[in-house]
């Protein structure tokens, strides 16, 4: 056996290197080519491209995708959150939880529901932070939040409050709708700001979102939410089959107010028959393990009614 074993081993020394890398460049096509024809017939396989309307809508207000600029930034985002499949999945899924809480604030607050379709491409409706520091699934900045009347310390974030974040963005988008004429404008103004808006209004003479050149950004905005919009409204339209039973649900909650302090949440969630965890999961607002409160705030809590 050690006879064998040295014979080999003196072979393999006796191959060159570049002969061995062959070797395993045609060992490693052999693997590839068998993946890739084990998902299908080769020649079945197509990707297409995606008929563009004419016109699009948002708030019910139209777009004309006759300029070429326009036709190709809509094209883009359609072609991007249609083959970007796992992210568009999960949007989809998060949107049938999320978008019955946030319509309900809307309407009551005089916004059209389109501006779901805003939060969902700001924050893909997750906590996160910004680069910037802009928070919540509204990605509002700390000044702005204070400006508008959260709280916000280290014990208390109030723009992780989903009831609370929405009427923020709702008061900011009326102000901006009052301020340029249409919705469309204040939608751009929401990423842009009032006053960057403003100073391409008046640097560019120009008063539609469509006429007047932006940043990057804020060029694709709006396009970006009127795609998700389109595929979110028809799914299949654009290949995405989702079954009932796979989609993520709404949940329905008892508010319970209070205006004393929490001393331990771990002690006050077992009150309600809840984790730590669960607790926090629907109250992302509480920063820590208690709630100062010294100031007999009142407070609402969510708890899950299921």
């Amino acid at each position: 056996m050690k006879k064998i074993f040295f014979t080999k081993l003196k072979l393999l020394n006796n191959i060159s290197l570049p002969a061995i890398l062959f070797f395993l460049f045609l060992i490693s096509f052999g693997i590839s080519k068998t993946r890739f024809l084990t998902n299908g017939n080769e020649s079945n396989y197509k990707i297409y491209s995606i008929s563009i309307p004419k016109k699009v809508s948002f708030a019910g207000e139209e777009i004309n995708l006759n300029d070429q600029d326009l036709f190709e930034r809509m094209d883009r985002e359609l072609l991007v959150n249609t083959y970007w499949q796992s992210n568009t999945i999960l949007m989809i899924k998060r949107a049938n939880k999320y978008f019955p809480q946030i319509e309900k604030i809307l309407i009551d607050e005089g916004v059209p529901t389109d501006f779901k379709y805003l939060a969902l491409i700001e924050s893909g409706f997750q906590n996160v932070t910004s680069p910037s520091g802009a928070k919540g699934f509204w990605q509002i900045m700390k000044t702005t939040g204070k400006e508008y009347g959260l709280e916000i310390n280290s014990n208390v974030d109030e723009r992780y409050n989903l009831d609370l974040s929405t009427r923020l963005a709702c008061k900011y988008l009326k102000k901006a709708r009052d301020k340029f004429g249409n919705w469309i404008l204040a939608a751009a103004a929401y990423n842009r700001g009032i006053n960057g808006i403003q100073n391409k209004i008046t640097n560019q003479k120009q008063k539609t979102y469509e006429n007047i050149l932006f940043g990057e950004e804020t060029k694709r905005y709006i396009f970006r939410i009127i795609a998700l919009k389109n595929i979110i409204e028809s799914p299949e339209s654009f290949g995405f089959y989702i079954k009932k039973e796979d989609m993520y649900n709404p949940i329905k909650y008892d508010k319970i107010k209070i205006n004393t302090p929490i001393n331990n949440i771990s002690d006050f969630s077992k009150k309600f028959g809840l984790t730590y965890k669960a607790l926090k999961i629907h109250n992302p607002w509480l920063l820590e393990n208690h709630l100062n409160n010294k100031s007999r705030k009142v407070y609402t809590i969510s708890i899950p009614s299921e």
